[in-house]
């Protein structure tokens, strides 16, 4: 399987599709919603057009005594005897179309909020699933500060616009619109002069998107920065206490927040003068309509009413056009959110379940290598054509200096990643042949780096099997040598551990690890370093305690420690990517390939082993060597 860039090309189809893609896809199962938010926004529209009538009524055919038009001459008489009746009868009409008005804004604006709620709901989900089967080699590209920007930041963007600027939107539309409509059949020659200002309006409504969204654009970036500092310099506030490095870091932190906000700035400015400008327009327009409507009244063209409605219809027509310029922000700001997002989206995941996968489920443990060859993306290859296996129940040291690539290793028969070349596979069946999540579940790993939750101690352990009872959990710290120090805490397994472990001790948090992975039961097991922050005394109690769990069970051992290693079965000593030397560890460790030594690892093995030139891949069939455990 091809390694995919992990999103490096994603840039071109996200610009491309933009937001307007994912809006589509995520609004597709609202469509009821969506429909329901339409009808409303078009009542509302209408409700709104309406308003200026009532007073035309009066205004003409009772104030003015004009005679009404020809569908209504029948009622002419009735209202030159009942005058006061009518004015009280239209004066209601304007409180029914502001309740009608009412109920529809009510229904457009919950419906608008669901919509919104529910694709922020759905898109913050789709996301957090997406980013979790995205490859390491995109995580480690990738500012955990910068995700989470996007994650609640760009996600929030799409819900405020979804929420009350698409609304907005649509309404303002639809007015402007049905205004125009209605006054170009008022009075074209007026309507015509009030066309006139719009390529002025339109200009400057593009120009302030254009702009607004290059600003737009660089905010984000500064804010991205600013979230991966923040969240870089919380995460690690021992490392800046200690070398007393606060103000460097408040001063890092206010140059990129005074570069958002400068960018922040340069957005209103752009508001403010484009709303100056519209503002400007607009007034134009309006002085010219009342100019020429006026003189129009004078040569008995138009009735002061129709002046009136007109004018109504100019003010709503030229209302939202002026609000769409806070319109336009937002809408620039969502498009350069959905372009991140889209980036997100756009990453395809390094490896993938084939569609016929089968679920593991009590593997044996037997583990064959052969011929794997890994880069990380251009990089030199961190494995070299490496071969070997491991009989099911063995215990293996993975041994050499630092980058030789140990935990490549390992991350390998996770399907972290696929092998460029080459192939592994456990009990016989090649490993892109198993469901990713089913062969996981068959691995327990301790890592280097005891990552713990800010979570219960139970939790933390259980963690690793979230179908264990308390029995199980028990039993495994009993083993890691963890229960007598969380016996003594005052909430004992309910002790609230602080984010990554801070409020424990690096081997308390180092016992608790193990007791996760002991506690998935599962049938391979991976150690890196295990025994990392204990002391002598439990390090040793840890050791064999570990090791009688172990029975039955392939374990692979990342280990520098060579007393920890020469209690294994077999011994890998990498170098450089290549697999140099295997077997018994008593003959093939050295004490230059434990301490990590700049030297040229040797490529030689001890009797019974192949020897190898320098210049040869060292690929060691370790089968001929091991024999499977009786259990």
């Amino acid at each position: 399987m091809s390694k995919s860039s992990g999103g490096t090309s994603s840039g071109t189809s996200s610009k491309t599709s933009g937001i307007w893609r994912v809006l589509r896809e995520e609004l597709g199962p609202l469509r009821s919603n969506v429909v329901a938010a339409l009808v409303a926004m078009a009542a509302l529209a209408a409700t709104d057009l309406l308003r200026p009538w009532p007073l035309k009524f009066i205004f003409d055919y009772v104030l003015l005594d004009r005679s009404l038009p020809s569908w209504l001459a029948g009622w002419q008489d009735l209202l030159s005897q009942h005058k006061g009746a009518a004015i009280v009868l239209v004066s209601l009409s304007i409180v029914v179309l502001a309740g009608l008005r009412g109920a529809f804004a009510y229904a457009q604006s919950y419906q608008t909020a669901r919509i919104g709620s529910m694709v922020s709901h759905s898109l913050r989900n789709r996301l957090f699933c997406h980013l979790q089967q995205l490859s390491m080699a995109f995580h480690s590209r990738q500012r955990t500060g910068e995700l989470m920007t996007k994650l609640a930041g760009d996600v929030g963007q799409v819900k405020s616009f979804l929420s009350d600027s698409a609304s907005a939107l649509g309404a303002h539309l639809m007015i402007i619109v049905g205004s125009f409509t209605l006054m170009f059949l008022m009075n074209w020659k007026l309507a015509l002069v009030v066309a006139l200002t719009f390529p002025v309006l339109v200009w400057t409504i593009y120009l302030l998107h254009h702009r607004a969204k290059v600003a737009a654009k660089r905010q984000r970036s500064h804010e991205d920065r600013m979230a991966s500092h923040l969240n870089e310099t919380l995460s690690s506030m021992h490392l800046v206490q200690a070398f007393g490095r606060e103000r460097h870091e408040a001063n890092r932190f206010q140059t990129h927040s005074g570069n958002a906000l400068s960018h922040s700035l340069e957005n209103a400015k752009l508001e403010s003068a484009a709303a100056r400008a519209v503002e400007i327009t607009t007034a134009a327009g309006t002085c010219a309509v009342i100019c020429i409507g006026s003189l129009l009244v004078l040569r008995n063209e138009m009735s002061p009413g129709m002046v009136l409605v007109f004018s109504s219809y100019l003010h709503g027509l030229y209302r939202p056009i002026r609000r769409m310029v806070k319109l336009v922000i937002r809408i620039s700001r969502l498009q350069v959110s959905g372009a991140r997002i889209g980036e997100i989206l756009a990453a395809a995941p390094q490896v993938t379940d084939r569609p016929d996968a089968l679920v593991a489920s009590d593997l044996r443990g037997e583990i064959v290598y052969e011929g794997v060859t890994y880069a990380y993306g251009s990089h030199e290859p961190a494995l070299r054509d490496v071969s070997f296996r491991i009989a099911a129940g063995q215990h293996v040291a993975i041994v050499g200096k630092s980058g030789a690539g140990k935990s490549t290793l390992v991350s390998a028969l996770l399907r972290l990643f696929d092998p460029d070349q080459g192939r592994i596979t456990i009990d016989g069946v090649d490993l892109r042949d198993y469901q990713r999540e089913s062969l996981r579940r068959q691995v327990a790993v301790v890592l280097q780096d005891s990552v713990l939750r800010g979570a219960s101690i139970y939790e933390n352990i259980a963690y690793g099997n979230l179908d264990a009872t308390p029995e199980q959990v028990l039993a495994a710290a009993q083993a890691a040598d963890a229960h007598r120090f969380i016996a003594k805490l005052p909430n004992g397994y309910d002790t609230i551990v602080g984010e990554k472990g801070a409020t424990l001790s690096g081997g308390q948090q180092r016992r608790i690890a193990i007791a996760r992975a002991l506690v998935r039961n599962a049938s391979i097991l991976i150690l890196d370093e295990p025994m990392t922050g204990l002391d002598s005394a439990s390090e040793q109690q840890v050791s064999e305690q570990v090791r009688q769990l172990l029975d039955c069970k392939t374990c692979l051992l990342i280990t520098h420690d060579r007393e920890a290693a020469l209690q294994a079965d077999w011994a890998l000593v990498l170098d450089d990517g290549r697999l140099v030397a295997a077997g018994p560890p008593h003959e093939v460790l050295s004490a230059d390939r434990l301490q990590g030594s700049h030297g040229s690892a040797s490529c030689s093995s001890p009797a019974g082993l192949p020897t190898l030139r320098a210049d040869e891949p060292c690929n060691v069939q370790v089968s001929a060597k091991l024999l499977p455990r009786q259990c």
